[in-house]
C-alpha cells in the first residue's frame, strides 16, 4: 500500500491520534524540555530491548511508554523461536544448526526480510538465548518435545511451528525451537517482560509513563530530531483514574470487549484533557517499538477486511501509533495486509486427525499444520467459516483427552462444548444438510480422505500418514471452528509494519532511509511479517529491538 494510505486517526476507542510532524529548525534551545541520545517508544519486547541495547551501547536512552508498560508481550504465550544449537535442545537430545533454522524459517518468512538479515537472525539466536538469559529469563528444555498449541505446565520446550509438517522438512531438517519461559501458569510473557523492565531499571534508564508519543520533530533536511510527547502528571488523579480505566480494560477485553472499549475511550478523553505537552530533543535516534495494529479497526478495515469477525489479540497500544508516526515522516508501510489469525486444533490431539471443511464441503489446509497457517487458508481461501468434522471414535478419543484434567483450561472447556454441542448425522449427505453445504461435495471430500487414511498413498494436501485416522464411524460431527465463533476466540495479531534496511532503520518509498528513525518488533517489517510461528514474533521483536537500538547508539547526527 503507498504511504498516503494510513489514516493518521480513527474514532476506534483508545486509538492515539497522531499530528504531522512538526519543524523543529525554527524551535531555540529554551523550546525543548529535555534531550536524550536515543528516545524509545513503548516498553514491549522490542521497546525494552531496544533501550537496553542502546544504553549498553553507552548511550543515553530515554523511554516514552502510553500506558504502564509491557503492551502485548504481558499477553503473549511468553514463546520465544530460538534455535541453531541452543544448550535447551542439546539437552533434550535435538540436533540443530543455523543452516537447518534458515532452511526452515525462509519457507516462513518467503522474502519478506533479506537473506543476510534472515541469517544473522538464524546465526544470533544462540546470542539471544545467552542474552536473555544474562538478565533473568529462565528456560527449560524437556525430553521428546511435543506439539502443541501451547504446552502445559512443566514443559517448556516444544515444536511451536510447522517443522515436522512433510512440506517443510522436506527442505530442513526438523526440530523443535518453541523456547517457553519459566513462569508458574500462563505468566510466561509477563515474567519475560518483568525480566525486561528490570533490566532497564538496573540500567537506570528514565521510562515515561503515561506518556504518548503524538507526533516526530524533524530538522530541514527531514531527519527526525525529537517527538513531542504527552504525559500525565505523576501523581495527578488524572495520572491514577487513567491507569485504573486501562488496567480493567485489559483485564476484560478477552471477554467483555464492547466495555472494555468504553473503558478506553474514558481513558482516551483523559489524556486529551489532561496530558502536558513534552518536547524532547534527541541527538542520536528515535526507535519506534509500539506494536501492531490490530485495535485499529479504521485501518485493518482497509488493509486486511476478512479479518474483522476475529478476535483482537494484544493490548491497547496496539493501535499502528508507532507506524503511523514512522509514515507521518515519509517512511513506507509494508506488508499491511498481512494478519495472523489462531485457529488452533491440537489439543485435543485427535482433531488434527479430522479433516477441516469449508463452506464448499471441500478441504482447504493441512489439518495438522500449525495453527495461524490454518486460521489465515480459513479466512483466506475460505471466507472465516470452517468445520472441523470427526467421526465417534475421534470424538470419544478427543472427549477423553478434554476431561483429562490434562489440558490447560482454555483448551480443555472449549473444545469439550464444541463437542458436546456440535451438529452430528448418520452420513454425511445428512450433515452437509444441516450445515447448509453440498451433500455430493462433503460425501466426496470424506471418500477421498478414508481412502489414503490407511497410508497406502498420499493424503492430498500433504498430510503425514501418522496423522490421518479413517472416519467410517457415525455419527459424524461438525465443529464449527469458524474465525467469528465468540465461543472459541480465533486470535489475530497485524504482521505488516514500516519497511526497514538491514540495520532497523525506517525506508522511504524510494529506498532512502528516513534519518534518525528506527522502528522494531511489530511497528516494523520483520522475520514474522510473512507467516508466524508461536515465538517468531517475541524473538523478532527481541532481535530486532537490539539491533535498532545498537545502530541508533552508535548514529551521530
Amino acid at each position: 500500500m503507498s504511504a498516503a494510505a494510513i489514516p493518521m486517526t480513527s474514532a476506534e476507542p483508545g486509538v492515539l491520534a497522531v499530528e504531522p510532524p512538526l519543524d523543529g529548525s525554527a524551535l531555540a534551545d529554551s523550546d525543548w524540555d529535555r534531550q536524550c541520545d536515543v528516545l524509545v517508544v513503548g516498553l514491549g519486547a522490542a521497546g525494552g530491548a531496544a533501550a537496553i541495547a542502546a544504553k549498553e551501547a553507552g548511550a543515553e536512552a530515554l523511554v516514552a511508554e502510553r500506558f504502564d508498560g509491557g503492551g502485548a508481550t504481558i499477553k503473549s504465550g511468553g514463546i520465544v523461536y530460538l534455535g541453531g544449537g541452543t544448550h535447551i535442545q542439546k539437552q533434550a537430545g535435538v540436533d540443530d544448526t543455523p543452516q537447518a533454522m534458515f532452511d526452515y524459517l525462509r519457507q516462513e518468512s518467503g522474502d519478506v526480510v533479506s537473506e543476510s538479515t534472515l541469517r544473522a537472525f538464524c546465526d544470533d539466536s544462540l546470542g539471544l538465548l545467552e542474552w536473555l538469559e544474562s538478565i533473568g529469563v529462565q528456560f527449560r528444555s524437556n525430553p521428546n518435545p511435543p506439539k502443541t498449541s501451547y504446552p502445559r505446565n512443566g514443559t517448556y520446550y516444544y515444536y511451536s511451528g510447522n517443522e515436522a509438517v512433510p512440506a517443510y522438512a522436506a527442505h530442513a531438517k526438523p526440530a523443535a525451537r518453541g523456547h517457553r519461559v519459566m513462569a508458574p501458569g500462563i505468566d510466561s510473557g509477563r515474567e519475560l517482560y518483568r525480566a525486561l523492565e528490570r533490566r532497564v531499571d538496573a540500567l537506570g534508564i528514565p521510562v515515561l509513563r503515561q506518556a504518548a508519543v503524538r507526533r516526530l520533530i524533524v530538522d530541514a533536511q527531514g531527519a527526525v530530531i525529537g517527538a513531542e510527547v504527552h504525559q500525565l502528571a505523576d501523581g495527578s488523579a488524572a495520572q491514577r483514574q487513567h491507569r485504573k480505566l486501562m488496567r480493567k480494560a485489559e483485564k476484560v477485553h478477552d471477554f467483555a470487549g464492547g466495555w472494555a472499549d468504553r473503558l478506553r475511550a474514558k481513558a482516551a478523553q483523559i489524556e486529551q484533557k489532561h496530558a502536558k505537552r513534552l518536547r524532547i530533543r534527541v541527538r542520536r535516534g528515535v526507535v519506534l517499538g509500539a506494536g501492531g495494529f490490530i485495535f485499529n479497526r479504521t485501518l485493518l478495515r482497509e488493509v486486511a477486511p476478512q479479518y474483522l469477525p476475529a478476535m483482537r489479540l494484544g493490548a491497547t497500544g496496539c493501535d499502528g501509533s508507532g507506524i503511523r508516526l514512522g509514515n507521518s515522516v515519509g517512511g513506507e508501510p509494508s506488508r499491511m495486509h498481512k494478519v495472523s489469525a489462531w485457529r488452533f486444533i491440537n489439543p485435543p490431539t485427535a482433531w488434527p486427525k479430522g479433516i477441516v471443511v469449508g463452506p464448499d464441503g471441500r478441504r482447504f489446509c493441512n489439518e495438522q499444520v500449525y495453527g495461524a497457517r490454518l486460521g489465515v487458508d480459513m479466512v483466506e481461501k475460505a471466507g472465516g467459516r470452517a468445520w472441523l468434522i470427526l467421526d465417534r471414535r475421534l470424538r470419544k478419543t478427543a472427549m477423553r483427552e478434554a476431561l483429562s484434567g490434562k489440558l490447560w483450561f482454555f483448551q480443555s472447556v472449549p473444545a469439550f462444548f464444541l463437542m458436546l454441542f456440535a451438529p452430528r448425522a448418520r452420513s454425511a449427505e445428512a450433515l452437509a444438510a444441516k450445515l447448509g453445504m453440498p451433500a455430493d461435495a462433503l460425501r466426496r471430500t470424506l471418500d477421498d480422505y478414508n481412502a489414503s487414511a490407511d497410508g497406502s498413498r498420499d493424503d492430498a494436501l500433504g498430510k503425514s500418514a501418522d496423522m490421518r485416522a479413517r472416519l467410517d464411524e457415525p455419527p459424524y460431527y461438525a465443529l464449527d471452528i469458524g474465525a467469528g465463533k465468540k465461543s472459541f476466540p480465533c486470535p489475530t495479531i497485524t504482521l505488516g509494519g514500516l519497511a526497514v534496511d538491514d540495520n532497523g532503520r525506517v525506508r522511504r518509498a524510494d529506498g532512502n532511509v528516513v534519518g534518525g528513525l528506527y522502528a522494531a518488533g511489530r511497528s516494523a517489517v520483520g522475520i514474522a511479517s510473512n507467516g508466524y510461528v508461536s515465538g517468531l514474533s517475541l524473538a523478532d521483536c527481541l532481535w530486532s529491538g537490539r539491533r535498532a537500538g545498537r545502530h541508533a547508539a552508535q548514529r551521530s547526527n
